[in-house]
């Protein structure tokens, strides 16, 4: 098997359109979660908060590339722009067919999904449908956008497994190079915010409705208080690359991808499964050869629901009891679902190149049921040298990730 390593970055985030600009908003504590105006129109809706992106810069985007572009795709466009540029690599190695694009979403862009139905419906009227819209709706527009925008010939595919797409598209980047059918794959996540997504966790009440009134207090992973998720949106994007192929180019390298597994736990479409938790972590630290002992880090999928948040708790207990640091980003950033696994991944590298890992944000006190693990509360310097990056989705589905820092 070939060797893997992380050369590009690039983030659009409720905290700001660069990594460095939401690192910083995570650095200095803050929350992207506001009050959404206009929402409260939704009936039944119970969630009024969210933490949006401001869209900026689209324009920048050739009209006749744009307008196939959803908010979704755009935003994973301008990510995937940024780890072009922070690994230094040039269009023409792009656009070889040794390069390819993976990139996971829940589902096609949320605004326009509704858009096209709001159109058709009234009337019942296929004609209002363009195939301009159609293009921005389709499960795969972000990885098909992004492949589109920078020409890549490759290998284009898009993960779409809920909450664990983003990581899923970072597995199969590692996967695509290490069995040596690319040399290169730009890979991640991106979501657009849109009240009918926090509708559909709303539904399910699994959703944050009693901060209304206080939008910077929740979500609250693993605290006693918390009541829910909330939604977010935006995109996170890498390059990986085979490690030859990057030294050859003296591109920067981040880390190494040394262990993925992904595994459906076959039991509940919407219950956390802590076994196939526990599976899917242990089955990763077998692909990267490490023990307990060699983690230093676990950035953790904590959403803030009642249910989730004990079974991650759980399943992270069994294996690491409370030797290991373990903090969860969704209470600065919300969830961006398909986004949420690269996003995270993204500011985990970060913090591991720091020497300082971010705590849970808004965790005051810990549930008694989340107990027995090492909970972040304070920002904690740590010389990290592997991190594990948990993403559990609705359908049962799991997702994690190992890097080691250096090669």
């Amino acid at each position: 098997m070939r060797r893997v390593v992380i050369t590009g970055l690039g983030v659009i985030s409720p905290l700001g359109r660069d990594v460095e600009s939401m690192m910083a908003g995570m650095d200095d504590g803050r929350s992207a979660v506001q009050y959404m105006e206009g929402w409260d129109k939704y009936i039944g809706l119970r969630s009024l908060v969210a933490a949006p992106v401001e869209m900026k810069d689209e324009k920048l985007i050739p009209r006749q590339k744009r307008r196939f572009m959803g908010r979704m795709s755009i935003f994973a466009v301008q990510a995937a722009e940024q780890a072009v540029a922070d690994a230094g690599i040039d269009l023409e190695e792009l656009q070889k067919e040794r390069m390819g694009c993976v990139v996971g979403s829940t589902m096609g862009s949320a605004g326009s999904l509704s858009e096209a139905f709001e159109s058709m419906l009234p009337d019942h009227d296929l004609s209002k449908m363009t195939s301009v819209k159609f293009f921005q709706c389709v499960s795969h527009t972000a990885s098909m956008n992004v492949a589109h925008h920078l020409g890549i010939t490759g290998v284009v595919m898009a993960t779409s497994a809920a909450c664990a797409s983003g990581l899923q598209a970072v597995g199969q980047g590692y996967d695509l190079i290490r069995h040596g059918r690319q040399d290169a794959v730009l890979c991640g996540g991106a979501e657009d915010l849109h009240p009918t997504v926090t509708g559909s966790f709303d539904v399910l009440y699994a959703t944050s409705a009693g901060y209304n009134d206080e939008p910077k207090k929740t979500p609250r992973p693993f605290d006693k208080d918390r009541d829910g998720l909330v939604c977010g949106e935006g995109a996170g994007i890498l390059l990986l690359e085979e490690y030859e192929h990057a030294v050859a180019r003296k591109a920067p390298i981040y880390a190494e991808i040394t262990g993925y597994h992904t595994c459906g736990n076959g039991s509940h479409v919407s219950q956390s499964d802590n076994l196939a938790m526990v599976r899917c972590m242990r089955e990763a630290m077998t692909q990267a050869d490490i023990g307990v002992s060699d983690v230093d880090y676990v950035s953790a999928h904590a959403t803030a629901t009642m249910q989730g948040d004990v079974a991650e708790a759980v399943a992270i207990r069994e294996i690491f009891g409370d030797t290991v640091p373990v903090s969860s980003l969704k209470g600065y950033i919300g969830h961006s679902l398909g986004a949420s696994g690269a996003i995270e991944l993204i500011a985990s590298l970060k913090m591991m190149g720091k020497g300082e890992l971010l705590p849970t944000l808004n965790l005051e006190t810990v549930d008694p049921e989340c107990e027995g693990i090492q909970h972040l509360q304070v920002k904690t310097e740590k010389n990290v040298n592997v991190l594990l990056k948990n993403s559990f989705a609705f359908g049962g589905i799991n997702a994690v990730l190992i890097c080691k820092k250096g090669v």
